[in-house]
């Protein structure tokens, strides 16, 4: 499926900002078999002093960009195009069938045993601390013995059920364990729950930041910017026992929002520890003392823009 993907986000300033330095996370990832770019282009408003591209410890790509002179809006329009695939199922190497405390257990510290990179989504994070709620939550999921495919959705299906969606209930700062107190947030909070409790059981998982293709309502055109930008987990699932040194795990997706496993109507954008590693825009700026925020997001199909 091909995705053409706009993401506006409008900043407006009283008093204006002076000067002003920005990190966004807007280029959606390359994944072999599941997502490729086939288009991508960052427009910002006013023009930028100096710009710049990196790759994070993550594999995200990332834009720098600094504004020098005083400006009372900030716009900043991503464009991209997207070929999505259903993601693949596990090859024999890997092991989504293995009981979750054999997983747990990988990601134990032994003594001269080397670290798998995964173990560092088991610590906690800025948006995802360690906490007896998250582990009290998930443990009906996680049953002796139970494979570690059957746990997770288990507990992605267990969240769909018990957790209203409600935009007015959180904030970006609300804390995980506030959401899953109050059983209501929106897909950023749900992630981070998910996340937390696949912690606390002692698995690696980590934070995805993308978008979902919504259907309009049945003989209605779809909206221009009345999408938003999404928020799902991601399990690792390691090398199955006996599988080749060089053998990858993999990462498997959860979304409790909606209670599934990715497809090719999602499109991945970044991926990190929680939201603070893949915030879509964050600054620093001297001036601008209150801003209102407006952003915009429309994902349509490729095939439907041609057709009108």
């Amino acid at each position: 499926m091909r995705l053409h993907v706009v993401h506006e986000t409008r900043y407006a300033y009283a008093p204006p900002v002076e000067t002003a330095q920005h990190m966004a996370h807007l280029r959606p990832l390359e994944r072999p078999a599941q997502q490729r770019l086939l288009g991508h282009a960052l427009h910002i408003t006013p023009e930028p002093v100096q710009r710049s591209e990196s790759v994070d410890v993550y594999g995200n790509v990332r834009t720098f960009f600094a504004l020098g002179s005083t400006h009372g809006e900030l716009v900043v329009r991503a464009e991209s195009l997207v070929e999505t695939a259903a993601p693949p199922t596990f090859v024999p190497d890997t092991a989504p069938g293995t009981p979750w405390e054999a997983v747990r257990e990988r990601f134990r510290y032994r003594k001269g045993v080397r670290d798998d990179p995964a173990s560092e989504f088991v610590f906690p994070s800025p948006h995802v601390p360690l906490h007896d709620d998250f582990g009290a939550y998930a443990r009906p999921s996680f049953a002796p013995g139970r494979p570690l495919f059957e746990a997770a959705m288990d507990l992605t299906l267990r969240m769909h059920r018990d957790f209203a969606y409600d935009a007015d209930s959180t904030e970006v700062g609300t804390p995980a364990v506030q959401a899953l107190a109050q059983r209501r947030g929106v897909c950023q909070d749900f992630a981070h729950i998910l996340i937390g409790c696949c912690r606390a059981m002692g698995l690696p998982a980590r934070y995805v930041s993308g978008y979902l293709l919504t259907q309009p309502p049945p003989g209605q055109p779809r909206l221009v910017g009345a999408d938003a930008s999404h928020a799902w987990a991601e399990l690792y699932v390691p090398p199955a026992a006996g599988a080749p040194a060089r053998a990858p795990g993999g990462w498997a997706g959860f979304d409790p929002t909606n209670g599934r496993q990715p497809g090719e109507d999602y499109v991945l954008l970044a991926v990190g520890r929680d939201f603070a590693d893949v915030s879509p825009i964050r600054g620093v700026l001297h001036g601008g003392a209150r801003h209102v925020l407006h952003v915009g997001v429309t994902v349509r199909p490729e095939d439907e823009e041609n057709a009108g």
